[in-house]
């Protein structure tokens, strides 16, 4: 299988996959590539219908550049406390994470945002240390902050001086589960709005209330899983239970 990274005729082929439809693990077999690269290569350059070839390839040619010249004065102060890691693997880490929030939906500033929040060890950087790290405007940082705090992704703290800082709640995965059962049981809430309008019994209504069904019963599975492995890991194994008592197997 061959290595290193990926040539323009290779972007190219990806590019024409994903134009005939095909899934990245098709695309991986023909390239003889892992699945992983492929996706992670349009994930990364603007996701399967933004892909291009050429502007894929230029970017990967600043990043490489960038990552060997010198580390301007203060940037290596972006994430203190590197406890030996190796710096590449750390780096092409957390171009993984952001792969996989894109994956999920999340837009790529916002989710280059998140992977950098979450491998921090101080838990939270300001806007000006993000720009830095991620090497784009103040700007760009502030408009992708707004977002993820309308999705309660992120908190703001008063750091040092006036200085905000930026960084992920305790109960970051917990909200972001219980906004995704909020937005679902809306949509459920809107499809059994279109069974009277489209007239009961008729094929679009039926279809309307089944979807809605499903997506109630997936609402509140979510929100009853969310609710559940928030009070367990909160727990502290060991430590008794409000009425004095130990707690029993399986708990905590």
């Amino acid at each position: 299988m061959p290595g290193g990274r990926l040539t323009q005729q290779e972007r190219q082929r990806i590019a024409l996959g994903l134009a005939d439809g095909l899934a990245y693990a098709e695309i991986a077999r023909r390239l003889d590539r892992p699945t992983s690269t492929v996706t992670r290569e349009v994930m990364r350059n603007g996701g399967p219908t933004a892909y291009r070839a050429d502007l894929a390839h230029r970017a990967t040619e600043r990043r490489a550049h960038r990552r060997r010249r010198p580390a301007a004065p203060g940037e290596a102060q972006a994430r203190p406390g590197d406890h030996g890691r190796d710096a590449e693997a750390v780096r092409a880490y957390e171009e993984t994470l952001t792969t996989v929030f894109m994956a999920s939906g999340t837009p790529r500033m916002m989710a280059r945002i998140m992977a950098c929040l979450t491998l921090t060890d101080s838990g939270s950087l300001t806007a000006a240390e993000l720009a830095r790290h991620l090497q784009v405007s103040p700007a760009s940082i502030s408009k992708a902050i707004t977002y993820l705090e309308s999705q309660d992704l992120v908190r703001r703290e008063r750091g040092e001086g006036r200085r905000e800082r930026y960084g992920f709640d305790e109960d970051i995965w917990y909200q972001s589960m219980m906004a995704s059962a909020r937005s679902t049981a809306q949509i459920a809430e809107t499809s059994r709005q279109g069974v009277d309008i489209m007239g009961p019994g008729t094929p679009a209504a039926v279809r309307l209330e089944h979807a809605a069904r499903f997506l109630d019963y997936t609402a509140e599975t979510l929100v009853r899983a969310a609710e559940q492995a928030r009070d367990i890991l909160r727990e502290r194994p060991g430590a008794p239970s409000d009425d004095g008592t130990e707690p029993r197997p399986g708990q905590g």
